[in-house]
Parts: C-alpha cells; sequence; structure tokens
C-alpha cells in the first residue's frame, strides 16, 4: 500500500513578507497551521524597502551601507513559532541598489537589475549568512532559496541573459556561505515554457549550483476587467497538471533531471480581484489538482493562505476575489476546507478516481474524499447533482461514518455574504453570521459491515466537496440497556 504524497502541504503563498508583521495576517496564519499545517510559505518582497534590509547611509564624505535585520527577523521568528519554515525568495531590488525605476505591483516592488552587482552579492551573503547565525545551520537548509520571481516577464526582469547573470551571482554566494543550503529558479510563469530549457543549459554549461527547478501554474484567460474586480475564462482543471510535470518532462535526459520540482505558485487566476476564488466551484475544480497534483511535483504551492494581499491595492470589500484560503478577519473560503479535509485524511492510500480520494491507517480508520465534476466554462452548467459508490475494507460488525460536506449552500460564506446584500465592510454581527455560514455541515450515520468491507453510496449536490471518516464500532453497551424504555415504557 504507498502513501498519499504530502506534496499538497509543502508549501503555501503569502502577500510580501512584511504583511507578517500585522495582526490579521498572524491570526489568519495561526488558524490556517491549526487546520491545515503547511510546511513552508513563499511570498516576496524579501528586498524590498519595506523589509528595510539594505540601508544605504552617507557618512564622511562616504556612502556606506548597512544590512538591518529587524523586521526580517521578526517575520521568521512568527513564521517558525506557527510551525512553517520560510521558502525564500529573493526580490524584490532594493530602491537603493536597483539600476532603474521600473516597478511592479501598487506596492512598487523594484524589477530592474542591481547597480552594483557586488553589492548584490554581498545582499545575499549577508542576509543568508545573519540567518544561519540566528537560526542555526540545520534549520537554514531546510528552506529553499529561490532566485527572483517570474523572470521570464517584462513585468518583472528584463530579460534572459540579466537573468541567468543575477541567477549565476546569487546560487554562489549562497554555496559560498553554506554548500548544503538549497537553491534554485528559474519560477517561471506559465506561457514561455523555452524558459526553462534555455536556463538548463545555461547552468550546466557553466557548472551553475542548482539543487530545484520551479515554476508556476494557472489557468485562466485574459483578464476581463470591472471596476474593482476581474472575469476570465478557465482551462480545465487537468492543464495545471500538466504545467506541474512540465519540468520533469523537459529536462529528462539532461543533467538536470531528477532534480526536486517545486511549483512556487499555483492557482486558477492569477487575479487577486476575481471573485472565482471565493466559490464552491473554485473548492471542486481543484479538488483534483490537489489530491493527485504529487504525482508530478514534490511541492505545489497554493497562492494564497489569506487575502491579506495588496499586489492590486488594497481590497475594498471583505469578498473580493483574492486569493485566499481565507478572507481578512479569517472567513473560511470553500477551498479553505478542501485542504482542511486533506488534512484530516489518513496517510495510507487506498484507492483514487476522478472524483475521489480514499486512503486509510494503521488503526482502521478510513477517510473518503470526493468532489463533483464542474463545467469549466458555465458554473450554471455544472451537473446538479453526482453520484459515487465506493467500497473499502473495515473491521468488525458496524462502523461510524461522519460527513463534512461545503457545496454551493452550505459551508459557503460568500453565498452568505451576496444574500446579505454584499456588505464591504460587515458589521460584528454580520462577521459572526458569515464565520458561522463558512462551517462545513456535518452529518452521521452507523453503517454495517459485510463480509469485511462497508459500502458507501454518495450523492454530491452541485460543486460539493466532501470528507468521510469512518471508523470501526466497538460497542460497549451495558447489556441491560433499552433504548425503547427512554419514556419508561416496559
Amino acid at each position: 500500500m504507498s502513501r498519499l504524497p504530502a506534496a499538497w502541504r509543502a508549501c503555501v503563498g503569502t502577500g510580501r513578507m512584511e504583511l507578517a508583521l500585522r495582526r490579521d495576517y498572524q491570526d489568519s496564519l495561526a488558524l490556517v497551521q491549526r487546520e491545515i499545517g503547511f510546511r513552508h510559505i513563499r511570498g516576496h518582497g524579501l528586498f524590498s524597502d519595506g523589509m528595510g534590509i539594505h540601508r544605504p547611509f552617507p557618512h564622511l564624505g562616504h556612502e556606506h551601507v548597512r544590512h538591518s535585520f529587524t523586521y526580517l527577523d521578526q517575520v521568521v521568528d512568527a513564521y517558525l513559532e506557527l510551525g512553517v519554515r520560510p521558502f525564500l525568495e529573493l526580490g524584490f531590488m532594493p530602491d537603493g541598489l536597483a539600476s532603474g525605476d521600473q516597478t511592479v505591483f501598487w506596492w512598487k516592488g523594484n524589477i530592474t537589475p542591481p547597480r552594483s552587482w557586488s553589492a548584490w552579492a554581498d545582499l545575499v551573503r549577508d542576509t543568508v549568512t545573519h540567518l544561519v547565525d540566528r537560526y542555526g545551520l540545520a534549520e537554514v537548509r531546510q528552506w529553499p532559496i529561490e532566485v527572483w520571481n517570474e523572470p521570464n516577464l517584462t513585468q518583472f526582469w528584463l530579460g534572459a541573459d540579466a537573468y541567468h547573470r543575477l541567477y549565476e551571482i546569487s546560487a554562489t554566494t549562497i554555496k559560498d556561505v553554506d554548500a548544503d543550503l538549497q537553491v534554485g529558479g528559474p519560477a517561471i510563469s506559465p506561457g514561455s515554457d523555452k524558459w526553462l530549457e534555455t536556463f538548463a543549459e545555461f547552468v550546466i554549461a557553466r557548472d551553475v549550483p542548482i539543487d530545484f527547478v520551479s515554476r508556476h501554474a494557472y489557468t485562466s484567460g485574459p483578464a476581463q476587467h470591472v471596476p474593482f474586480g476581474t472575469h476570465q475564462t478557465l482551462a480545465p482543471a487537468a492543464r495545471l497538471l500538466e504545467q506541474f510535470a512540465l519540468p520533469r518532462k523537459q529536462l529528462a535526459g539532461t543533467p538536470l533531471a531528477g532534480l526536486p520540482v517545486h511549483i512556487t505558485e499555483f492557482n486558477s487566476s492569477y487575479r487577486p480581484d476575481n471573485p472565482i476564488h471565493d466559490t464552491a466551484f473554485h473548492a471542486a475544480y481543484l479538488a483534483p489538482v490537489v489530491a493527485s497534483g504529487g504525482d508530478h511535483a514534490d511541492s505545489f504551492s497554493y497562492w494564497t493562505f489569506s487575502d491579506m494581499f495588496e499586489e492590486e491595492g488594497i481590497p475594498v470589500a471583505l469578498f473580493h476575489g483574492g486569493f485566499g484560503l481565507l478572507t481578512h478577519r479569517q472567513i473560511k473560503k470553500p477551498t479553505f476546507h478542501l485542504y482542511a479535509f486533506l488534512a484530516r485524511m489518513a496517510d495510507e492510500l487506498l484507492s483514487r478516481g476522478p472524483h475521489h480520494l480514499m486512503t486509510t491507517d494503521s488503526t482502521g480508520r478510513v477517510t473518503v474524499l470526493a468532489w463533483a465534476p464542474v463545467d469549466h466554462q458555465d458554473l450554471r452548467n455544472s451537473p446538479s447533482s453526482h453520484s459515487l459508490r465506493l467500497s473499502a475494507p473495515m473491521t468488525g460488525s458496524s462502523a461510524f461514518l461522519m460527513r463534512s460536506s461545503v457545496d454551493e449552500d452550505r459551508g459557503n460564506a460568500w453565498t452568505a455574504w451576496r444574500e446579505m446584500g454584499r456588505p464591504a465592510s460587515p458589521a460584528h454581527r454580520q462577521l459572526d453570521a458569515l464565520r458561522e455560514a463558512a462551517e462545513p455541515v456535518r452529518s452521521h450515520r452507523g453503517l454495517p459491515v459485510v463480509n469485511g468491507r462497508i459500502t458507501l453510496d454518495l450523492t454530491l449536490a452541485r460543486h460539493e466537496v466532501t470528507l468521510l471518516e469512518i471508523t470501526p464500532v466497538c460497542d460497549q453497551t451495558p447489556s441491560w440497556w433499552d433504548d425503547s424504555r427512554l419514556l419508561g415504557a416496559s
């Protein structure tokens, strides 16, 4: 019996690192870690000015640079206290080191090469050395370090040759600190797939250090903008799995074959203002990807854990189409429950089908994650119901089934919010109601065990994702007890 791959929880995305200093961010991450438990967290902005690491200053007629880690220490301390390790991304360029003024996002991350490559190497070296000194070499060796973000897009970088130089200097500098630190890239976005092959040829020809390769995966089409929102078409969810699998396919037969593959961002839409992220459809759409993505990549990082995210500006409403598993104020979205359900599953794989995943453990507990099929072109055309019949081994003569479900109406705070009239800033009572509406609906029943097996007949509602937890019953009812006598009947 094989084990369920843990790639789905290996990493999760976040808004830029400085946001981790905020209370709502830390409250949200604490909730995610309690109910899901991701191993690493990755976001932009390590070297952007909001983190305050690169601090040029004049003294005695000369320019100097001090590297300050006041905020970085607070952020990493908060992560480690919550049981999640950094997946570091080197970027963006500090303004005091940048060669130009081109920026990306509302918060203006500088995307130009350094004015001095030696100063960039000093920044990388001092930062990594500080982290090793503060947290210990054994700990930091467990933190992958990725060089930049989506350099294949002009919004983020200025060409392949400049990226190759950035990568070589960064990777060599990191290995100078310690040869066993993990470094990789190129963190490319979908649509420029030859970039990875060109990058691989470069690192092979130059014998540049590389411990993993990384890329991103999305399935949305061009943005159709409306005020404070976006609509997009979607490709089938299977396209995400194709993108997960592409690095191993491209690197087969090269010296980089066999390196770990990290999908350091994935989602349906690449826009943080697309309401599809808030829906039950989204959970059912991504369920087969999350259930089987570990067959194709060593990690795939959902982008992002929280709506504390400001690349397109500060959100104007509680539900605004943000990437997060949680809204601000810790309202759970249906996709949160997809991950929370997986976190409650057993770890030995029994079976997997187009619409289910079944696992067990040494105690005989059986868990099933099941999801309804979706129509990726028109939500209204998704089936109104979907039936499954499953069978599983079970000891004893009876079993107890607990079922947790989210769909269009149940466990769906977005639906409740729309019914409230879409309040941009819900009052306290409305927030309480939304938190209650966001919880899965739970039901339970007993099951007979016949010839060492149980039979499960499931009917799933439109866009439903459901978790079944089934345990053998050890009946401890006293021999004298009779429930029919609850009212004293003889």
